[in-house]
Order: C-alpha cells, then structure tokens, then sequence
C-alpha cells in the first residue's frame, strides 16, 4: 500500500510536469503566433498582398474561417506543420499528466482511510496497548504533579513579593 507521503511525492512529480507542458504548450503557441511562416496560407498570402492595416484584418478573419488552430492536428500551410505538432505533443503531455495528478489527488483520502482502519483494527499487540495506556496514565499523573508545583510557586512568587516590600519599607528613609 502507498502511504500518503509518497502520493504527495508522486502528485508533485505529476503537477511539475503539468506545470512544464503547460509552458511548453503556451511557448508554442507563442512561437506560432510570433511566426507568420507558421500562419495559414490564407493569412501569409493576404498579409503579402495587403497593407499592414489590411493583413492584420485578414489574419483574423482567417482565423474566423476556419484556418487550422493548435487543437487540429496537420499544421497550417506555409511550413506551419512544426509549430502544431510541438503545439500538439505539449497538449497531449498536458492531459496525460493532469489525468495522472488527478488519480494520485484522488488516492489519497483512500491512503489515509486505509491508515485509520489499519488503527481501528488495533494491529498493535498487547504488550504495546499497554505500554501505551501507562505512558498515558504517567503523562496525567506528570500533568497533575506540575499543576501543584506550579500552584507551590505561585504562592512562593507571592511570598517573595511581600518580603521585598517590607524591606523596601524598612529601607525608606526616616524623618527623624
């Protein structure tokens, strides 16, 4: 059985590894964008023919046509097949470890219902049941004794105060 320490080690794996696709994912997508050879051929041949105002216009409604996106497999024309497929890969790396994070998230209140059964089902032995009940029984015992020591001081604290002020009275200067 997997104990709970070594759960939260594996969903630290798996979230390191979420976390690293997902920048992969975000790093192509910025490469894709920043890169016009990675665009649709619809859009590199608009923004070639157009002025700067008109290919920006024609980039996006290429976009809104149906030019091929990160999501769909392929690539876009124009050399664009690099950019998805690094694009891709980071994506299905993504799922892959989220789905892995999830059912190690998901198997940790089991590791810990497990620990208390095994508890409840007392696994100890005797002899360590009652080992356990006198350290009980010497830690209340200690409790109490530190309770009336504590009690001894307190009125020693108070007795020691008296005294400093009856000698801080004898002290005071007379008027003679």
């Amino acid at each position: 059985m997997t104990t709970t320490q070594e759960l939260a080690m594996e969903g630290e794996k798996h979230l390191e590894e979420t976390i690293e696709a997902a920048f992969q994912i975000i790093s192509a997508m910025n490469d894709e964008l920043c890169n016009p050879s990675l665009w649709s051929t619809s859009a590199t041949a608009s923004s070639t023919t157009g002025s700067n105002g008109s290919a920006l216009v024609s980039a996006d409604a290429a976009g809104i046509d149906g030019a091929p996106h990160h999501s769909e497999s392929g690539g876009g024309g124009g050399g664009g097949g690099s950019g998805n497929s690094a694009l891709d890969e980071a994506s299905l790396r993504y799922k892959n470890s989220v789905t892995s994070l999830r059912a190690v998230i998901a198997a940790i209140p089991n590791s810990q219902k497990a620990k208390v059964s095994e508890a409840e089902n007392g696994l100890g032995t005797p002899e360590e049941e009652d080992e356990i009940e006198k350290l009980e029984e010497k830690a209340l015992s200690l409790r109490k004794e530190i309770a009336e020591k504590n009690v001894h001081v307190k009125e020693l604290i108070d007795k020691f105060r008296q005294l400093i002020a009856d000698i801080s009275t004898w002290q005071s200067p007379c008027s003679v």
